[in-house]
């Protein structure tokens, strides 16, 4: 059930509701994307919201709770996120991160800060340190020995992003050659830049094992659980803020389509194996809510 507190909580000038679900966040996003409520005022487990629009999310079928009963109901539902918890994980992913690199045995320990620092931007919502950490988890359920390449190029696949498909990846691609010279022979950079583009159209194939590996490990997000899918989906919508939401609305659709159309989603039999029933339903959940 979607819920809402009283407008009382001062902030910019005027006050602020908080908008919550005690069921899943995917039925919070879902509802907040089509009140067109702006991305960026959604905070852990609930949206803060402006006065003027408490009557129209009252319309659209939010009910009206007292702040404490907000907050008992989103404890009872498991979903509260307080900042202690979420400063808690990040500590934790940023640790399992530096492992990660030190498996790498490349030291270099300024690029790796670098490469955290760019990944944990605050513009960030989607393509974050969360993911880049669930990339790298990813690759070692397709492979059992992934290549440094490979690992590398899963660290810089996303390090640049400023919201422009195909020339982020070259981007990133370019940084990752810059990089990496003089630490590496130009064979292996060469091989982790190439990985790198590929992930601009997910088109590896044939006998291209490390590039279906990476494009899989990418796309593993689409067979996310549906709190975690949920939390996905909000970040894209958050990394598109600037988007009017009906565009957004139309945009959206037309990728989930394009992705449900294809006969496969990943190109690696333990990819589909492990991934294509999940990642379909959980497309199939989103177009529908998007149909509403």
């Amino acid at each position: 059930m979607i819920l809402i507190d009283p407008p009382t909580w001062p902030a910019h000038g005027t006050v602020f509701s908080h908008l919550v679900s005690d069921r899943s966040r995917a039925e919070l996003h879902e509802f907040a994307l089509r009140s067109q409520l702006p991305a960026r005022a959604f905070d852990r487990d609930h949206y803060d919201v402006a006065e003027q629009w408490y009557d129209q999310l009252l319309g659209a079928g939010a009910v009206p709770v007292s702040a404490r009963e907000l907050v008992t109901r989103l404890r009872a539902s498991g979903l509260r996120r307080t900042k202690q918890t979420v400063a808690r994980e990040r500590a934790g992913r940023i640790e399992e991160l530096r492992h990660a690199w030190q498996e790498l045995d490349l030291g270099a320990p300024g690029l790796r800060d670098r490469l955290l620092a760019d990944w944990g931007a605050r513009s960030r919502r989607y393509r974050d340190q969360q993911h880049l950490a669930e990339a790298l988890a990813a690759i070692s359920l397709l492979t059992p020995h992934p290549s440094r390449e490979l690992r590398l190029a899963v660290w810089f696949h996303d390090a640049v992003y400023a919201g422009e498909p195909g020339a982020d990846e070259e981007a990133s691609a370019q940084l990752a050659e810059q990089s990496l010279s003089g630490l590496l022979p130009s064979g292996p950079v060469a091989e982790v830049a190439r990985l790198v583009r590929l992930t601009a159209s997910h088109a590896a194939a044939g006998e291209d094992t490390d590039g279906m590996v990476l494009n899989d490990a990418d796309l593993s997000i689409l067979a996310a659980d549906p709190e975690r899918y949920a939390g996905y989906t909000a970040g894209v919508r958050a990394e598109y803020h600037h988007v009017p939401p009906a565009q957004f609305v139309r945009g959206r659709t037309a990728v989930l389509e394009d992705l449900l159309g294809r006969d496969r989603l990943f190109a690696t039999a333990r990819g589909r194996e492990l991934w294509e029933e999940s990642a379909r339903h959980n497309l199939q959940a989103e177009l529908s809510g998007l149909r509403r």
